[in-house]
């Protein structure tokens, strides 16, 4: 498939991006889609309100996806973020065995598909994974951005 015939499912995971947001969260979303390019898991950031230090949308939709398929094993599947994964979220893809791997902005300081690591093609490891980045990666980037710089807007307004 081609970067642009992900842009559904990136739109999917930018709602789920926007209901993060919301929820006060940091906006990143994910969805699941199976063999056939349906939705079978979506998800956003939780670590706020679960308490989870693990509740990553990727995490979330991943447990989903699982749940779904009645199986840890995830071939075939592909995962489709706003945000490049951290290590963590990167790990959980390749321990999935994720066939696929879409995301629409780089994450320069915690990426680890591509631009700080590159966990989920590494050779050491017993599966790698397909990565399509930079669907969507304006927009997807925008969420990220205009969230944290009203985040910081609202910190400085409360020292000041």
């Amino acid at each position: 498939m081609t970067a642009a015939r992900y842009a559904p499912a990136m739109l999917a995971a930018l709602d789920q991006a926007q209901a993060a947001r919301e929820a006060g969260e940091i906006p990143i979303g994910a969805v699941v889609l199976d063999d056939t390019g349906q939705v079978i898991a979506a998800a956003h950031n939780a670590r706020e309100s679960r308490h989870d230090p693990t509740a990553h949308a990727e995490v979330l939709a991943l447990r989903e996806a699982a749940a779904t398929r009645e199986s840890w094993r995830l071939d075939g599947c592909t995962l489709v973020v706003t945000l490049e994964p951290c290590p963590m979220c990167a790990g959980a893809a390749v321990m999935s065995r994720i066939t696929t791997l879409v995301f629409g902005s780089w994450n320069d300081d915690y990426g680890a598909a591509g631009s700080r690591w590159d966990l989920v093609r590494d050779r050491r490891l017993n599966h790698r994974i397909e990565v399509i980045p930079g669907v969507m990666a304006d927009e997807c980037g925008e969420v990220v951005r205009g969230f944290l710089e009203e985040r910081r807007a609202t910190i400085g307004s409360e020292e000041g």
